[in-house]
């Protein structure tokens, strides 16, 4: 058995370290290549970015933050580095299953909605993975709290 993706989420890239540089990167992203910010991504301290919107699922977060975040469990885990997003159904059950396979993973809690837990791992090559139970993000666009966003 294998932890049960239902899709990519997101791609998080590093875009330098001030708020500044994640309004540079915004002006690329928007002007280039056409994308929109979501207005819903919340304020997540010392941390600034965006997150835009890649057609109707998929999103890149722009994150901005000079070393290594507040949010970092050590050297090589910190969730504000690069790294790609996949949501999944149940996210309990993905950690049971990394559990299972004895997949050395950290999580955090709360920080891009009350509800959402977010597990992370890297692979054997050092790329760090995000698993997030679907609708439990602000920046899932199609669950039903996503209606009361931020704006």
């Amino acid at each position: 058995m294998a932890v049960k993706v239902l899709e990519l989420h997101h791609h998080g890239i590093r875009v330098g370290s001030t708020e500044s540089d994640a309004d540079r990167a915004l002006v690329f992203y928007r002007e280039v290549l056409g994308l929109s910010p979501d207005r819903g991504r919340p304020l997540i301290a010392d941390i600034p970015g965006y997150w835009l919107n890649v057609g109707p699922n998929a999103q890149i977060h722009l994150i901005s933050v000079e070393g290594v975040s507040r949010l970092a469990d050590g050297p090589g885990r910190d969730p504000a580095g690069p790294h790609v997003a996949l949501a999944v159904a149940d996210i309990q059950e993905a950690r049971r299953e990394l559990e299972r396979l004895g997949v050395n993973y950290w999580g955090i809690k709360g920080v891009t909605g009350p509800e959402a837990e977010q597990l992370f791992m890297t692979d054997p090559f050092g790329n760090v993975i995000e698993l997030h139970q679907a609708g439990t993000c602000r920046c899932d666009r199609r669950a039903p709290a996503a209606a009361g966003r931020m704006g």
